[in-house]
């Protein structure tokens, strides 16, 4: 993702200032400023911006922290294994330790908004949803309702960050800690305790060094629209999706290389495009799927799928079908639709039941369940959770049998992400 205000500059200037004060002495140089670039959005309906802004670097406060607390952990959704799931983390912002249950009731209302929106829906079955209760010592947050409001909170959460009304910055650091304590973190929310609307997401560069976590999402917990805010910042952080807007002024895309991301390209031609497969579809957004100009922040010499959706605007509530394939791909490289409390690393006897668990999914997903002996389907076992290796009819030493889940959704066009949205397990039998 490219940011308009580059952390390059920042530092020059940060360290050029700091050069000029005594800069003989080297007890007297300012340490470097670090800084982190954050994605927020002007209105409930508006394209998002970008902005480099200084971590905040804090890490004590007047009020109770991490150091003097035990926060609880909980599950509001464990739906498979750590190790087969997407896990997100949730935590509050301004919630006093009286607070707590107005924190989990806004986390779910918020979740279930977001989690409304394909193809979340679809797959929410393979997301574990961890809740982090961070006491703060004031109820509320900085920059509500004024700048000048200011409020001591676990997580530092302030609007009017860098003097930019609704960019709602936390502390990453203590985010990040608090974090860890949850069984493991793929994704974080920050729900901050304000109807004012407000959010900012942060990339995974941007984090503190060892976030194991994609990336981190802020949104406020009593304004209907800022949900959207959560879902976008998914979009870049699971599958990987470039912002569809572009800046007046910023001129032709410079580059003679096609972008990573699935929703953008530099070929006009639609036969050339990244998603052909999806051309002239009526798209979930309300166009139909070509090439429109302007996108990755350029307003020339680059095509994004469709007229709109959730990564152009916030006034669009849907992914666009490229963006819904790309998303489906990044939930299957993170989770398992297919898993099994049997070891795979030890052989079986031919007696031994293997008992397998789906992931729950619903609407776009649809898995198939498929049983293999050396690599032959055993069609009369398919759907099949629990079988045994004489069922499927081994007889005698040196076999395998392979349980495989494949997802035959029609969200689903490109042959990589089938193959991505395939799940095997294999057993030696002895």
């Amino acid at each position: 993702m490219r940011w308009i205000t580059a952390a390059g500059t920042v530092l020059a200037a940060v360290a050029a200032l700091a050069g000029g004060v005594n800069s003989g002495s080297a007890e007297a140089a300012a340490p470097p400023v670090r800084t982190q670039h954050v994605e927020y959005f002007p209105g409930p309906r508006a394209e998002p911006r970008q902005v480099a802004v200084p971590a905040s670097g804090r890490v004590s406060r007047d009020g109770p922290s991490l150091a003097g607390t035990t926060p609880a952990v909980k599950a509001l959704q464990r739906s498979g294994p750590v190790s087969g799931r997407l896990d997100l983390v949730v935590m509050g912002d301004g919630y006093t330790a009286d607070e707590q249950g107005e924190f989990a009731a806004d986390a779910e209302e918020k979740l279930d908004a977001i989690f409304d929106v394909e193809p979340y829906r679809s797959y929410r079955g393979l997301f574990n949803i961890w809740l982090v209760d961070t006491v703060s010592h004031d109820s509320g947050v900085s920059g509500d309702p004024g700048a000048d409001a200011v409020k001591d909170t676990a997580l530092g959460s302030s609007f009017f960050c860098d003097g930019i009304e609704r960019l709602l910055c936390v502390d990453t650091d203590e985010v990040a800690r608090y974090a860890g304590l949850a069984p493991d973190a793929d994704i974080v929310f920050v729900i901050a305790n304000s109807a004012k609307y407000g959010g900012a997401g942060y990339s995974a560069a941007d984090l503190p060094a060892g976030s194991a976590f994609h990336g981190v999402a802020t949104m406020s917990s009593d304004n209907d629209r800022s949900y959207l805010i959560g879902a976008h910042e998914l979009g870049h952080s699971i599958g990987h999706l470039a912002d569809e807007y572009q800046y007046t002024g910023y001129g032709t895309y410079p580059s003679a290389e096609e972008p990573a991301a699935a929703n953008l390209t530099i070929h006009r031609d639609v036969g050339a495009t990244k998603w052909y497969r999806w051309l002239g579809t009526q798209d979930p957004s309300g166009s139909v799927v070509g090439t429109y100009e302007g996108g990755g922040y350029y307003e020339a010499g680059i095509y994004r799928p469709t007229e709109t959706s959730i990564m152009r605007s916030l006034a669009s509530t849907d992914f666009n079908v490229v963006g819904r394939e790309a998303m489906i791909a990044g939930f299957y490289a993170d989770a398992d639709a297919l898993t099994s409390s049997l070891p795979t690393t030890r052989p079986i006897g031919q007696g031994r039941l293997i008992t397998v668990c789906l992931a729950p999914l619903t609407g776009l997903a649809d898995v198939e369940l498929t049983w293999y002996v050396d690599d032959r389907q055993v069609l009369a076992a398919t759907g099949d959770q629990s079988v045994t290796p004489r069922e499927l009819g081994v007889r005698g030493r040196g076999h395998k049998v392979t349980a495989t889940v494949t997802d035959l959704s029609t969200a689903i066009r490109d042959p990589a992400v089938r193959a991505a949205a395939t799940t095997s397990l294999t057993w030696a039998v002895r």
